[in-house]
């Protein structure tokens, strides 16, 4: 049988060849979901003004009886998702779902620590919402992991997955400790345990989870491996794809572990030709040099854009010649963090939120610009490769002052779309070569950022809001398919 060709979707060159070029702008015109054309959304994206909608979704919080707490991070992100709802005329009924978790996981469990003794770990797993999907989400170890955080993020995740279009709904998981502080031995003991504590309530056709902040491939193995143990030996063969984020020798997929540095990259050159930013020519600062951030910067660098700015728990530094990436991240796998990198020269904080740069890239942890950093960030552009790093307040100064945010549900998608691409392959035992995974990864990360342009067109908003906007359209649609039951 001749095998059908796909349509011929135009999609942003990101080679590294290309890059002396600058990256190309769409070519042709395309309708997507009925709208106005990507070229019709893109030629007014820098005259659009920044506009944050101003009427809050103050009867559903009052209907479920919640106490808004400006500083609560789970109620900054429902009243942004809920102000979105309201743009695109989403039913109420449909409103109140989406502002709550389905279900909301706590549980406890003992550990054997290293010197003999028991100590008790907290740890949580929510699954907010499953219309579109399994829930899928990260797991997180982290010493300040709270309900609502967890809730918030598993929110994230059912915006970040439908507006990348992936057949998941949003989940979060996390446990209260500090993984430095673990042995190996411990971290595993606390992984294998907490797998057992929820194992009822997660599967591979049900709730599937995956690497987040102190976790990794190795955490997913455990994982993997213990979920396995715990199901009969029959129905194993179905098991690997409880979780992705796995070793590649586990079946895990190439390019996962660049997968949401790769997908912020493919935004950016999607975005920023519009945005009137050379990304061979940018310069940017960086806050967070993990996984992801490393990442990024590794990627971007092919391109010709110069890192000046690294930020973390460690310190700041700026080389205004440039900063190798390579060279920082060697230097970061080795010491913990950018402090005493020795190609540049440390710097305070607000020095380092003050750098002249073109492109502010948050990769660390939520709510890290504040109106404080906002009013001292000196970029065009923020691109949020971290969940939630900007808080309203933050949002307010950077739009009043006129600076661009390409919203955290687009910029760090990356990494559940190739979760996604690793389910299917642990599904069908059909595994893709890296350039093929970078291939769908490309399609479904510049989709995404054209329907967020054509919503920001159709809607006058922000960025943020646009992009909530298109995913809530998508998870409307299907909930009046599919209706209410009973």
């Amino acid at each position: 049988m001749a095998k059908a060709k796909p349509p011929p979707t135009p999609v942003a060159k990101r080679s590294a060849s290309s890059a002396s070029n600058g990256p190309k702008k769409p070519a042709g015109k395309r309708t997507l979901n009925g709208n106005s054309s990507t070229e019709q959304a893109t030629a007014t994206l820098t005259e659009t003004p920044i506009v944050r909608p101003t009427h809050l979704p103050t009867r559903v919080f009052e209907e479920l009886e919640i106490v808004k707490d400006p500083s609560n991070l789970f109620h900054q992100t429902i009243e942004q998702v809920l102000i979105a709802a309201q743009l695109v005329g989403l039913k109420h009924h449909q409103q109140i779902i989406l502002a709550q978790p389905k279900n909301e996981i706590m549980v406890h469990f003992p550990v054997l620590m290293d010197d003999g003794h028991h100590r008790l770990f907290k740890g949580y797993r929510v699954q907010h919402n499953n219309a579109l999907g399994p829930y899928k989400g990260g797991i997180r170890f982290h010493p300040h992991v709270s309900l609502d955080d967890i809730k918030s993020l598993a929110v994230l995740m059912t915006m970040k997955c439908s507006l990348v279009r992936v057949p998941f709904g949003g989940g979060k998981g996390g446990v209260k400790c500090n993984p430095r502080e673990l042995s190996r031995d411990e971290l595993m003991r606390v992984t294998r345990r907490f797998c057992s504590a929820i194992s009822n309530q997660i599967g591979p056709n049900y709730d599937i989870p995956a690497p987040d902040v102190g976790t990794n491939a190795q955490v997913m193995a455990w994982f993997a491996d213990t979920y396995a143990q715990m199901t009969p030996e029959l129905s194993r063969n179905d098991t690997l794809s409880v979780v992705t984020g796995k070793p590649v020798e586990m079946g895990g997929s190439l390019g996962r572990g660049k997968a949401t540095g790769q997908g912020l990259v493919d935004v950016l050159v999607e975005m920023l030709p519009e945005l009137n930013v050379d990304i061979s020519k940018m310069t940017y600062s960086l806050i967070g040099v993990g996984n992801g951030g490393s990442w990024t910067a590794r990627l971007l660098h092919e391109f010709g854009a110069k890192l000046v700015a690294g930020l973390d728990h460690t310190g700041a530094i700026h080389n205004d010649t440039g900063i190798n990436p390579a060279s920082l991240n060697e230097h970061v796998q080795k010491t913990g963090g950018v402090g005493g990198f020795t190609e540049a020269e440390g710097i305070s904080e607000t020095e380092f939120y003050s750098k002249p740069v073109d492109v502010f890239i948050p990769c660390a942890l939520e709510q890290m610009i504040t109106a404080r950093e906002a009013a001292l960030i000196n970029a065009r552009v923020v691109a949020e490769g971290a969940n939630a790093p900007t808080t309203p307040e933050g949002d307010v100064v950077l739009m009043q002052r006129g600076v661009e945010i390409l919203p955290a549900i687009l910029c760090n998608a990356g990494g559940v779309t190739v979760s996604y691409f690793e389910w299917v392959q642990n599904k069908s035992s059909v595994y893709w070569t890296a350039e093929e995974v970078d291939e769908k990864l490309n399609k479904h990360m510049v989709m995404a950022a054209r329907r967020t342009k054509l919503a920001r067109h159709k809607y006058e908003c922000d960025m943020r809001t646009a992009a909530y906007c298109a995913a809530i359209e998508q998870i409307g649609k299907v909930y009046d398919l599919r209706g209410v039951f009973p």
